[in-house]
């Protein structure tokens, strides 16, 4: 029975010591993916932006050793590059490193002409789009929110896949007859104006109050409407 019970114990303490190899055992399929893990973690897709990346695959002459304790990744240059080199070490007392070459395409949800929009054209659905762009082709401050570009105007004309931004629409353009609502705590008071000036959400412009033939600076409330608080 004793025998019986040492030739289990050492049994169990041989497949432990296996699976313990087992698990130091290092191949090109894991390094890969354990790379790929980490740049989906650095690089995280998210409502506005989507990120794809690729993992270049591992000479198969690099002899890949053993790690007993857990690898680490970096990334040695500037990360924000589309073209990376990742760093994959093992700092046991006789170290070792890898690098694989990756790519990291990031895309940004911006607003974009489906067709030549002429100058004074009103844009909507019919017209314009949220399309993803590589984020190294976007200039500038680009709109993704049609909620301020719908019932907008063209100031001039946008060629078709030109990206919307505020300097080539206007919400009310100069000349637009627009209401006035003078606003306090107690009442709304509303009169008729004319835009001396052209604007976008919340942005001041130039209103000649058609009454009085006052000019103020309100701000737009949306496409028809100027707001002043007093």
């Amino acid at each position: 029975m004793r025998h019986t019970k040492l030739f289990l114990y050492f049994s169990l303490l041989l497949l432990v010591k296996q699976s313990i190899a087992a698990t130091n055992e290092l191949d090109s399929a894991y390094i890969e993916h354990f790379a790929t893990t980490y740049l989906t973690e650095k690089f995280p897709s998210t409502d506005s932006e989507r990120v794809r990346i690729s993992v270049s695959h591992l000479d198969p002459r690099i002899v890949i050793k053993p790690c007993k304790i857990p690898l680490r990744a970096n990334i040695p240059e500037k990360s924000r590059a589309r073209n990376l080199n990742i760093k994959i070490s093992c700092d046991e007392s006789t170290p070792w490193k890898i690098y694989l070459s990756a790519k990291v395409e990031i895309t940004k949800a911006i607003l974009v002409a489906l067709n030549t929009i002429s100058k004074g054209d009103t844009l909507d659905e019919s017209n314009v789009a949220l399309t993803y762009v590589a984020i190294n082709k976007i200039r500038g401050n680009k709109l993704d929110d049609t909620s301020i570009v719908f019932g907008a105007k063209a100031k001039k004309r946008i060629a078709q896949g030109r990206a919307i931004s505020k300097s080539n629409i206007c919400l009310i353009c100069k000349g637009d007859m627009v209401t006035i609502i003078v606003s306090s705590e107690s009442f709304n008071i509303k009169t008729q104006g004319m835009a001396l000036s052209s604007g976008n959400i919340n942005e001041q412009i130039r209103v000649k109050n058609t009454r009085s033939n006052k000019v103020i600076t309100p701000r737009v409330k949306n496409a028809n409407q100027v707001i002043i608080h007093i």
